[in-house]
C-alpha cells in the first residue's frame, strides 16, 4: 500500500500524482513561478487551500513566517480561516525550519506551513523525518530572494515541489471578474513524472477546479494531450 495521501479531488491532477494526492506525512515545496506579486500570492494561496483540507475540520494549522504580510482575508476566501491559524513570527529561516521542525514533531495539527528563503538537503530531510514522526504534512513556501534566485534551484527532500503562476482570470458571460486561475508546474515528484495543467484557483473550501474551454473541453484535459504528444 502506498503513504496516506490528501487527493486534490481532482482526477486530472490526482491520476498522475504518485500517491494519487499529496502524502500527508511528507514535506511540499511551493514557490511562485516568477518573484511577481501576483505570483507570490497564487503560491501562497495554492499552500492556504491544501492545509484547510488538511486534518480534520477541527485541527489547528502552524504557520511560522520571517515577515508579517500574511492577508487573513484572502487565505479565508482559499478556506483557511483565521479560527485555525496559528501565526509564529520566527524571524531567520534556520528559526522558521526549527518552528516547523516541532510542530510536526507535535503531531497534534492539521498541517505545518513554513515561509523561507532557504532550505537545503539537510534542513528538508529533517523536517522530511519530522513528518514521518508526527504524521502532519509539511508545506514549505519558498520565497524569492533578492537577485531572483530561484528558490526551487536548491536541492531537497521534498516529495514534491511546485511551481505556480497567477493567469488572467476565467472570463464570465457578463462583466465582472470572473474565478482565479493558476498554472500549476508540478517540477518534482518522488517516484513520478513532472506534469502541468492550468486549474482555477482555490474556493472557500480549498479546492482547486476544472474549468471548462469554450468547445466543451477543458484547460488541464488539453495540457494533459499536449504532455502525451
Amino acid at each position: 500500500m502506498g503513504r496516506p495521501a490528501l487527493p486534490f479531488g481532482v482526477p486530472e491532477i490526482d491520476r498522475r500524482l504518485a500517491d494519487r494526492g499529496l502524502a500527508t506525512t511528507a514535506v511540499h515545496e511551493v514557490a511562485g513561478a516568477t518573484c511577481a506579486i501576483a505570483d507570490d500570492v497564487a503560491a501562497t494561496l495554492f499552500v492556504a487551500g491544501v492545509a484547510a483540507r488538511a486534518g480534520d475540520a477541527r485541527a489547528n494549522m502552524l504557520w511560522a513566517f520571517g515577515r508579517r504580510d500574511l492577508f487573513a482575508p484572502g487565505l479565508a476566501q482559499a478556506g483557511l480561516g483565521p479560527n485555525r491559524l496559528i501565526h509564529a513570527e520566527a524571524g531567520r529561516d534556520p528559526d522558521i525550519l526549527a518552528v516547523m521542525e516541532e510542530g510536526l514533531r507535535h503531531g497534534g495539527l492539521g498541517a505545518v506551513i513554513g515561509e523561507v528563503g532557504r532550505a537545503g538537503m539537510t534542513a528538508t530531510r529533517r523536517l522530511q523525518l519530522a513528518a514521518e514522526e508526527g504524521g502532519t504534512i509539511a508545506l514549505l513556501l519558498r520565497r524569492w530572494r533578492r537577485g531572483g534566485a530561484d528558490p526551487l534551484a536548491e536541492p531537497s527532500a521534498a516529495v514534491t515541489r511546485w511551481r505556480i503562476a497567477s493567469l488572467p482570470s476565467a472570463p464570465l458571460p457578463v462583466e465582472g471578474i470572473g474565478r482565479s486561475r493558476w498554472r500549476l508546474d508540478l517540477v518534482r515528484q518522488r517516484g513520478g513524472e513532472p506534469f502541468s495543467c492550468i486549474m482555477g484557483g482555490c474556493d472557500a473550501e480549498g479546492h482547486l477546479a476544472l474549468l471548462a474551454e469554450p468547445d466543451g473541453g477543458s484547460v488541464a484535459a488539453d495540457d494533459a494531450r499536449r504532455d502525451a504528444a
